[in-house]
């Protein structure tokens, strides 16, 4: 690599490969310190490249839940619950967050306060939807 700047993903993908190679080689070889002076130096400068782009890309903007539904099964993955858990958490049956899940049941203010309380959801997210 001539440059130290990687300016498109193209250029990106031919020093990830670089270091790909260069940590075979290493890997095979036993460890790091089987690689040559100059293969080291390459590595660094080429790995010091890479990280310099991948922090320049803007990340993927996460879409923000619309619905109660969409809060609820987020918050949900957030904290790696099932609906079981959630209903303890939340104090009320496994059939009533079914039903809430599903639209067939609306949001009254007691589970709203839960869902705030418990759960850390927006109490201005909870009144809009309401």
């Amino acid at each position: 690599m001539k440059t130290n700047k990687i300016f498109d993903r193209e250029e990106y993908n031919k020093v990830m490969a670089e270091i790909e190679v260069l940590l075979k080689k290493s890997t095979q070889a036993g460890g790091s310190e089987n690689l040559s002076t100059q293969e080291l130096e390459t590595l660094k400068q080429l790995s010091l490249m890479a990280e310099q782009y991948e922090d320049s890309i803007p990340l993927m903007p996460i879409k923000k839940p619309a619905t109660l539904t969409e809060m609820i099964r987020f918050k949900m993955f957030e904290l790696n619950l099932k609906q079981k858990q959630l209903a303890n958490i939340l104090e009320i049956s496994e059939t009533r967050i079914s039903e809430l899940l599903n639209g067939k049941r609306k949001l009254n203010l007691l589970l709203a306060k839960k869902l705030h309380k418990k759960l850390n959801i927006d109490a201005d997210f909870l009144l809009e939807i309401a």
